[in-house]
């Protein structure tokens, strides 16, 4: 029976170059542009081995190819249980980088209100993330692999995330758990708010092979086809936005 799962050089776009300062003695234009040329080949090699590069961090290809990885592990053993992914298949890579952006954008959100989780908010967190899986009839880790397309191995980071979110919600109603539905709307639209502007701050750069990042999803899609010839419909959604709208 098949089960259903609700749910770092200096930072810039991709290509930007870093041209030596101009000198006014020959000798010091040659030293000037070797200097040059050697800081710009460290820093090709530092963004080609990036996924995305931020403000706070760079996301490695070898960080992500790893947490993929990990998800397809998580799928492999979903499917032996007969639990099958919610989430297209094909878009792991996406999926996964849209996650680890995610994550940082949770802790830009806690830095900028000065939010701080303990130990004991960790755990509520992942208490309500345990209950919901629970209501589903699934492990904790099928809940957010099938569902979600979360691996596994970042559990801990949705367990920060969610505390964040929960402390942040808190903030934003005056101090108090915002537990009525006009409460809860109206928070969660300065939630949202604040989300969007904490990646505006990140100045996120996907590295093109992966695609963009959307900040109408705050997700990693793959970019429309230019090519007007290509019959390949796009992943991408039709309301994708490049720019953050706050």
């Amino acid at each position: 029976m098949r089960t259903n799962v609700g749910v770092l050089c200096t930072p810039g776009r991709w290509g930007t170059s870093m041209k030596p300062r101009r000198a006014v003695k020959a000798a010091s234009v040659a030293l000037a542009a070797l200097a040059g040329a050697q800081m710009l080949g460290a820093c090709a090699s530092t963004q080609l081995a990036a996924a995305a590069v931020t403000s706070r961090n760079r996301i490695t290809i070898s960080n992500l190819t790893a947490q993929v990885a990990n998800l397809n592990t998580a799928y492999t053993a979903d499917k032996k249980k007969k639990i099958q992914p919610q989430r297209p298949v094909g878009q792991e890579t996406q999926q996964v980088l849209s996650w680890l952006l995610l994550f940082q954008v949770y802790d830009q959100m806690a830095s900028q209100h000065n939010i701080s989780v303990s130990h004991s908010e960790l755990q509520a967190a992942q208490t309500q993330y345990q209950s919901q899986a629970e209501q589903s009839h699934v492990s904790l880790v099928q809940y957010w692999s099938a569902g979600g397309a979360l691996p596994p191995s970042l559990l801990p980071e949705l367990y920060r995330a969610g505390a964040i979110e929960t402390a942040l919600a808190t903030k934003l109603n005056g101090g108090t758990r915002p537990t009525s539905t006009a409460e809860q709307q109206a928070v969660q639209l300065k939630l949202t708010r604040q989300q969007c502007l904490a990646a505006k701050s990140l100045n996120i750069n996907v590295n093109p092979q992966y695609g963009v990042y959307n900040y109408n999803g705050f997700s990693v899609v793959m970019a429309p086809s230019t090519l007007a010839a290509d019959p390949t419909p796009s992943p991408a959604p039709s309301a994708l936005r490049r720019t953050p709208p706050c």
